[in-house]
């Protein structure tokens, strides 16, 4: 028996009823990391089969995610880490900002989930625009993809390393502290490439490439872990190079299903 507290984390995300990503894969990801996970759900997001495994998307009302929140703090008094995911609503933009303005948590993992594909006018675009405004400004660290790094950055493309790199840089010049920005396998160098940046130290973290297929809530798991390991009080790049081999452990023991990808499992990471 220890004395010692359990770090506590909270995900501000998504359930995905498949399990393979959004809230779900976070709190499998704090489990297997070893802190206390709690969830303020934003949304619920279902496959649908009859429509080639399309996204159904329903919005909570941002009220009732207040409210989960209030309860996370409440019963635990103090929550060590908060992720980001899914918000998909100006309205769930706003609660979840102030939210953090509110409570100020001590470390704030933003995985921006961005959907607009270009600048036209519109609820996409605002959607990204209030994501940018609000809530990037209030995170630890963001870990954005190589789609992401592009739209934030204001790049016109990302193609080659060098070019992560100053897309991570441009993104911590925006005012976010550390920066992970996330290639995978899509720049070709054989391996799974990210690169990280705050300010000081420009990282490129490889680790091996398990396949070129998508694999759902590899993303999640990311963004969960590094939150997980800030909570245990890890440095970010400490806790962005734990994430990449948790990653490489869920892909390496995904799920196959019916779907036409597969989803990440995180029960076989062992830590060191």
């Amino acid at each position: 028996m220890t004395n010692q507290r359990t770090p506590i984390t909270l995900a501000i995300a998504g359930s995905e009823a498949s399990g393979g990503a959004g809230a779900q894969t976070d709190l499998r990801t704090f489990t297997q990391l070893g802190v206390f996970g709690c969830v303020a759900l934003t949304c619920i997001v279902s496959f649908d089969p009859k429509q080639g495994f399309d996204h159904r998307f329903v919005p909570i009302d941002p009220q009732v995610l207040t409210d989960q929140v209030e309860a996370a703090v409440g019963v635990h008094g103090q929550v060590d880490a908060v992720k980001i995911g899914m918000l998909g609503t100006v309205p769930t933009i706003e609660a979840t900002a102030q939210a953090l303005k509110q409570y100020r948590f001590p470390q704030v993992v933003v995985d921006p989930v961005l959907i607009c594909k270009g600048q036209e006018p519109g609820a996409a675009l605002d959607i990204d625009n209030a994501l940018r405004e609000q809530v990037l400004p209030l995170a630890t660290i963001t870990t954005p993809n190589l789609f992401e790094s592009q739209v934030l950055s204001g790049m016109e493309e990302i193609t080659s390393v060098a070019q992560l790199k100053d897309a991570a840089k441009r993104i911590h010049d925006q005012g976010v502290p550390n920066v992970l920005a996330k290639a995978g396998t899509l720049l070709d160098t054989g391996t799974a490439l990210d690169v990280f940046y705050d300010g000081s130290d420009l990282e490129v973290l490889e680790v091996p490439a398990i396949g070129r297929e998508r694999v759902s809530g590899a993303g999640c798991t990311l963004a969960a872990a590094i939150t997980a390991e800030l909570a245990k009080g890890a440095t970010p790049l400490e806790a962005a190079r734990t994430a990449k081999e948790v990653v490489v452990s869920a892909i390496t023991h995904r799920m196959h299903g019916n779907a036409p990808f597969d989803c990440v499992y995180q029960g076989c990471y062992r830590q060191a």
